[in-house]
């Protein structure tokens, strides 16, 4: 598996993650054949696993997918070390709706839950401030973290669904690894925000998150001929297809497909070894919309 260094840092992380969303929400498949799907990710030498506190049915079920995922690393019996987790703070799920809350006193208590929940042995790989919200500011919802990150709780900061302004007011108060923000056919603003430009320049990884356009739009991605008929002409899937057009964008870009079953990992993991002519990406760009 191709690797990449995790922003400015030393650290490497595979050029595909696994998004463990999936394995946690109401269709969630059992805990046994969710665990395979990650073991399976291990052994295609994926090391980055992307998850949330919020990855779960609702609150009662408050981080499930954090459990999960090192239950898994747990059980796995092969080398795990390298393995880089990173979870999300700052959305809560209320009878299974998605709400924002940058409370600083929130985001300090859900910061230890989940160090604890990925094993409270060693810090968190990289904890990411969910979404920004209104009713707080950048600097007061990142107070908690940046004490995290003195105590030994938090190793890296990363930040999710932010603007170029934001991430620099981010950056003003602790150190930024990575970006994510949803980045697909259907949702290209990331290209004409800015947003992608300025990870590029900075030394950023950028992560798109629903890079297949989530459950619903990825059945039609072959409604878009550019795609469907690259994936036919190469035989490959047009997963495979849409990961490689959005690797294609920057060398910063590190795509974190979603999966819960094992041939969904399979599939994502061998989009590494496509590489799209200039030709090839310009026309799936003319046919997707921004």
């Amino acid at each position: 598996m191709e690797t990449k260094h995790l922003g400015n840092t030393d650290v490497a992380i595979s050029a595909i993650g696994l998004g463990a969303m999936p394995l946690s929400l109401n269709r969630r498949p059992s805990e046994l054949q969710a665990i395979e799907v990650i073991h399976r990710a291990l052994d295609l030498g994926i090391t980055l696993i992307d998850t949330a506190d919020s990855y779960c049915k609702d609150e009662s079920d408050k981080h499930h997918n954090e459990r999960l995922i090192r239950k898994a690393l747990q059980q796995y019996k092969g080398d795990a070390s390298q393995v880089v987790v990173a979870t999300k703070g700052g959305l809560m799920r209320p009878n299974g709706s998605w709400t924002r809350n940058g409370n600083p006193q929130h985001l300090r208590e859900t910061i230890q839950t989940s160090f604890e929940a990925l094993g409270g042995k060693k810090p968190i790989d990289v904890w990411r401030y969910h979404a920004p919200d209104p009713n707080f500011t950048i600097e007061e919802s990142l107070i908690p973290v940046k004490e995290a990150l003195a105590q030994g709780l938090i190793r890296f900061i990363g930040v999710s669904n932010f603007s170029v302004e934001q991430i620099k007011q981010a950056r003003d108060l602790v150190e930024v690894v990575s970006v994510q923000n949803q980045y697909n056919p259907w949702h290209r603003q990331p290209e004409f925000n800015g947003v992608l430009e300025y990870c590029e320049q900075e030394g950023l990884t950028f992560l798109p998150w629903g890079p297949l356009g989530g459950s619903s739009r990825a059945s039609r991605l072959e409604d878009i001929p550019a795609i469907a008929q690259l994936a036919q002409a190469r035989h490959v899937s047009v997963y495979q297809i849409v990961l490689a057009w959005l690797r294609a964008k920057s060398n910063c870009v590190v795509p974190i497909p979603g999966a819960s079953k094992s041939t969904s990992v399979e599939d994502s993991a061998q989009a590494v070894e496509i590489k799209l002519a200039e030709q090839e990406i310009t026309s799936i760009d003319r046919q997707t919309l921004t």
